[in-house]
């Protein structure tokens, strides 16, 4: 396995060791002694498997006060995943970092607690995976407008569909600071 960082404290790049031939190929998804060797987390307590169609854009996304870590994978198809740092006290604060993830380059972004979430599809179809270091709870449930100026995530597409949460999401400057998650050194 290797690691990239991404500028942004804690949101990495990882690209797992990919065992393939003319059948196919085998990954571990996640190896918690592997992982952990390496930071990431060595527990996760749910997983869940979304699937969207293209031109979907999700997010952004966060948990707060019970703020998840996710590690998130494309078994099907391709996303630009994105991961905007909203963790009052961080150094990035309010930047965002951006990558394509697929189901051929294999690529996962581990996104630390406290961020915001989101992707775009950017075929006809995507599936992902994430395993989730918190359980998600619907009522610490919360979003960052997809197309906050203050970001400006540089999408590589305009949404097709969306949700009503995603569309009436407020910026980041307009949610006070005490119901933003916490950076954690």
């Amino acid at each position: 396995m290797r690691q990239f960082e991404t500028g942004i404290p804690g949101l990495i790049v990882v690209e797992p060791e990919v065992h393939g031939d003319e059948r196919g190929y085998f990954m571990e998804l996640w190896h918690a002694t592997r992982y952990g060797v390496e930071g990431l987390p060595d527990r996760f307590v749910q997983a869940n498997v979304s699937r969207s169609s293209g031109g979907v854009i999700r997010g952004l996304h966060y948990q707060y006060p019970q703020p998840q870590g996710k590690l998130v994978s494309v078994l099907e198809g391709s996303v630009f995943d994105v991961a905007a740092d909203i963790r009052v006290g961080s150094p990035t604060f309010g930047q965002w970092a951006g990558i394509e993830l697929s189901a051929g380059n294999h690529r996962q972004l581990y996104v630390p607690a406290g961020m915001a979430h989101g992707f775009c599809v950017l075929g006809d179809s995507a599936m992902m995976v994430y395993m989730c270091t918190a359980e998600y709870n619907a009522e610490a449930d919360a979003a960052i407008a997809w197309n906050d100026p203050d970001i400006a995530v540089d999408w590589p597409r305009s949404p097709r569909r969306m949700s009503a949460k995603d569309k009436n999401a407020p910026r980041l400057s307009a949610v006070p600071e005490d119901q933003l998650p916490r950076f954690q050194t």
